[in-house]
């Protein structure tokens, strides 16, 4: 039995079945990554779009080994310089003004930023929540329910009231959702678990407006698209608007758990000492990782790169679509792209990793290529001949039967 073998019968015994793994890693590098018997992968997960700047890149490891090596955790009854500092730089950036709250996932990030809302509507009988069909906000029960998929809601009845759905892209949808107790709008830039679906300006200028003209908060769920992912450092950028509030994880602290809430001015004093808490949240080696994450962002100038790797990376695949019936579409923005297949998209991932290449489904026919934004056009170039093979070997002969 080999060692990967061993590794997965251990995790069989031990560990909850709340994934289905399908290959044991161990070491990473940039996009690559090596099981226990020394076999390489291209990496375009990036640890589902946490891994931004790569596996291990040198200066993220460099701030965390002295981070944690200088205190590790202090709780939030004591000031500490790297969180005033990365609250500092999220505020700038964003250039929201306001303030922020850190905690450890997105699901807490987004259950932070529902309760914010909900705290700043209470006095006015406001706190239903309007989210989308095909979205995804987290795994908590609150964050599961604000979800529009009701298959990571089934057997968790009865779900948390104060939530209702409108079609996503669609404003008349949402127009129609606002009711008395409507206290706010919460969007993903793009959809990433529903399909890898980008929002239309004209949806996200006109919900700006809509939440203006209702009095309503708009809200951000930037935990997939955050960071870079899609060529800025949040997705809500690309739209001429700004939020009240977005949320932030995955990719902040390259995978040293990590979640933010970044407030405007309007919300950033709502909460009060006793209202919200995180006991681990914005710790110092967490906020260590996070400041290094940003300086290789931008001293690698990876938003730039990661926009033009996106462009090449969609026109390859694209090809695809002209040659195999079965590719239906190629859509996203960046580095968060999706392949749309009239099939199973499991076929293809599973396909791609016998090949050497990593990448993952959103939904059945979506295949999800998230690759760290400092990619090479070497890399991608290697990615597209690695799918091109698998699609050949699933549908080639298929079309050739037909001709």
């Amino acid at each position: 039995m080999s060692k990967s073998e061993d590794i997965a019968g251990l995790f069989d015994q031990y560990v909850m079945r709340t994934y289905s793994p399908t290959a044991t890693l161990v070491t990473g590098s940039g996009c690559k990554v090596k099981n226990p018997e020394g076999n390489t992968f291209m990496d375009f997960t990036s640890g589902l779009a946490v891994h931004n700047v790569g596996h291990c890149h040198p200066k993220v490891v460099e701030a965390v080994q002295d981070q944690v090596a200088t205190l590790g955790h202090v709780s939030n009854l004591f000031y500490t310089p790297r969180q005033a500092l990365l609250a500092q730089r999220l505020s700038k950036l964003s250039s929201l003004g306001g303030k922020c709250f850190f905690c450890n996932s997105g699901a807490e990030a987004n259950e932070a930023m529902i309760k914010l809302a909900r705290a700043w509507g209470h006095a006015k009988g406001k706190y239903e929540i309007i989210t989308f069909q095909n979205s995804f906000h987290g795994r908590t029960l609150a964050t599961l329910t604000a979800t529009g998929q009701s298959k990571v809601q089934k057997g968790f009845e009865p779900l948390p009231v104060g939530f209702a759905y409108a079609a996503f892209n669609d404003l008349a949808s949402v127009r129609e959702a606002v009711g008395e107790h409507t206290v706010a709008v919460m969007l993903e830039a793009v959809q990433g678990e529903g399909g890898v679906l980008p929002a239309d300006e004209e949806f996200v200028v006109g919900l700006r407006k809509l939440c203006d003209e209702k009095g309503l908060l708009l809200l951000f769920d930037e935990v997939q698209c955050g960071m870079g992912r899609t060529g800025k450092w949040f997705g809500w950028q690309h739209f001429p608007v700004k939020p009240d509030a977005f949320t932030l994880a995955k990719a902040l602290a390259d995978g040293i758990p990590m979640g933010a809430l970044v407030a405007s001015p309007a919300l950033s004093n709502v909460f009060k000492p006793g209202m919200h808490a995180s006991t681990f949240g914005g710790n110092p080696i967490s906020c260590a990782a996070a400041m290094a994450v940003m300086d290789v962002i931008e001293e690698e100038d990876l938003l730039d790169h990661a926009a033009k790797m996106g462009v090449l990376l969609a026109e390859g695949l694209k090809m695809f679509v002209d040659k195999y019936d079965q590719v239906l579409d190629v859509r996203g923005k960046g580095l968060m792209v999706g392949m749309i297949l009239e099939g199973q998209a499991k076929d293809i991932v599973d396909l791609c990793r016998e090949m050497g290449l990593l990448c993952c489904a959103a939904g059945e026919h979506v295949v999800r290529f998230l690759p760290p934004l400092n990619v090479k056009e070497a890399n991608i170039e290697e990615a597209l001949e690695m799918v091109g093979d698998a699609l050949d070997e699933l549908y080639g002969e298929a079309e050739e039967d037909e001709g």
